[in-house]
């Protein structure tokens, strides 16, 4: 039968508590007059033909003032957004970055960015990796509940093995406790976790996973 592929509401029914976290780091791992780039490569993993995905990236400064000057990329289907050149980072700050894939056809894709700013290690960067999949005529619906009231948002998390590893398939922090994932391949096995975000933005620790097979027809 095609069309919708729902998991059920039993799906992510574990309780997903709201910890305290830790806070984020700083430039000090950085040397000075040094630009760090993080991650060393963005995995976007499968990305449906005619949808996107959204990474985010980080910019950080060693012990000393980097300036950004400019951004150049390579790789089909990728986009750069979400910073202004040039761009003036503090000594131990960190500015974000956005880079979307969206795929016109099916099949991996690599591509790098690359940073040029007056860091002695200039230019410096990171991968791009993904693969664009056929769109598919089914889709997974999950849902879940928290513990607490304090959840402001929630992320989805993806694998195609039970030991991972995971990617985050939703762009930006979903508000609602369901989440339909419509770039799912016919044939494929998933697996799926969720966490919640705290108002500060710290993230719980991942629910229970559900594994998930698609139908070939």
């Amino acid at each position: 039968m095609r069309g919708r592929y729902s998991v059920g509401v039993a799906v992510l029914m574990a309780a997903i508590s709201i910890g305290c976290g830790g806070g984020s780091g700083t430039g000090s791992n950085v040397a000075a007059g040094q630009l760090a780039v993080s991650p060393s490569t963005l995995d976007f993993g499968q990305v449906a033909v005619g949808t996107k995905a959204t990474r985010t990236g980080t910019l950080t400064a060693g012990n000393a003032r980097i300036v950004v000057n400019s951004a150049d990329w390579s790789g089909e289907g990728y986009t750069v957004s979400g910073v202004t050149f040039p761009v003036a980072i503090a000594a131990g700050q960190s500015v974000a970055f956005k880079v979307t894939f969206s795929p016109l056809t099916g099949g991996s894709s690599s591509g790098n960015i690359s940073f040029l700013s007056d860091a002695s290690n200039s230019p410096h960067g990171e991968a791009l990796s993904a693969l664009g999949t056929q769109a598919s005529a089914h889709s997974v619906t999950l849902s879940w509940r928290t513990t607490g009231s304090n959840a402001t948002g929630y992320n989805i998390y993806r694998g195609l093995k039970a030991q991972g590893p995971f990617t985050k398939i939703n762009s930006n922090p979903h508000r609602n406790a369901t989440f339909t994932d419509q770039s799912v391949q016919s044939g494929q096995t998933y697996f799926y976790v969720a966490t919640a975000l705290s108002k500060k933005g710290k993230e719980s620790k991942p629910s229970n996973q559900v594994q998930v097979t698609i139908p070939n027809s």
